[in-house]
């Protein structure tokens, strides 16, 4: 154990022989640890500290702008959705940037039902490419 974490355990352990912790919230109950296994070593405090005063990593951040855009979209009618819709594929692709992964479009529902829409019907008025 470094020396920090030796003078924290023994400020903690004179704390509680002063009955300084007694009455905390959740007192006697175990404690609800986050898994933040994927959060490298060095970053932990920092987001655990984020967390707590409310802020989220940002590609949880993005994620709970995505759902609430996908929530307003369901609920506008039909006339006004253009711009809700913008905003949620600007969100989408945002967090895809983020994951470093490509993005299959074939998956996206949207973008599968235009495609094949228009390969079931093809622009009317344009020439035959043959």
């Amino acid at each position: 154990m470094n020396p920090i974490d030796q003078l924290a355990e023994a400020r903690i352990q004179e704390a509680i022989d002063r009955g300084e912790l007694r009455g905390l919230p959740g007192e006697g109950r175990p404690l609800q640890l986050d898994d933040d296994s994927a959060i490298p070593e060095e970053l932990r405090a920092a987001y655990r500290l984020l967390k707590n005063a409310g802020f989220l990593p940002p590609e949880l951040q993005l994620r709970k702008e995505v759902r609430e855009a996908e929530q307003l979209l369901q609920q506008l009618p039909e006339s006004e959705r253009s711009h809700a819709r913008a905003r949620l594929e600007l969100l989408q692709m945002r967090l895809a940037a983020n994951r470093r992964q490509p993005i299959n479009l074939l998956l996206e529902d949207r973008y599968r039902q235009q495609l094949l829409d228009r390969l079931d019907h093809p622009a009317q008025g344009k020439p035959d490419a043959s």
